[in-house]
């Protein structure tokens, strides 16, 4: 509630607007608690659960720090892309595949160094033309 929602959003709330704000915050973190113990219900350990929605998102987010340290080239828009476009594909493959979890981890790095890299070609080369 202070760290984001005060700072970012309602600098100078009133108090009740502020205690509105944190029954809500409460009621969402209640509910994203409730969804991750539903999951957790139906696989057959919780360190499973988490190595399962752990790798939906770990991948992107090495993706992320890989173009970053090593692919110094590649601009903030083409990652940021390429990083939506990886976690929209591990999601899908989660619900649509029997791929195996550890796997989403490699496709969500893969996809955003790939195509980030695919990414700032065609937009240097854009700019190259003359057109950005």
């Amino acid at each position: 509630m202070i760290d984001l929602y005060q700072r970012l959003w309602a600098r100078r709330a009133s108090a009740r607007h502020e205690l509105w704000a944190s029954k809500l915050f409460t009621v969402l973190w209640g509910a994203i608690a409730l969804a991750f113990a539903s999951f957790a219900a139906l696989v057959e350990n919780l360190i499973q659960a988490v190595n399962i929605l752990g790798s939906i998102f770990y991948g992107t987010m090495l993706g992320l720090f890989v173009v970053a340290f090593f692919v110094r080239r590649v601009t903030a828009t083409p990652v940021l892309i390429a990083a939506i476009v990886a976690q929209a594909t591990v999601i899908v493959l989660f619900f649509a595949s029997n791929l195996g979890f550890l796997w989403y981890n490699v496709v969500g790095c893969g996809t955003v160094v790939l195509l980030s890299l695919a990414l700032e070609l065609v937009r240097s080369r854009a700019t190259l033309r003359g057109g950005d």
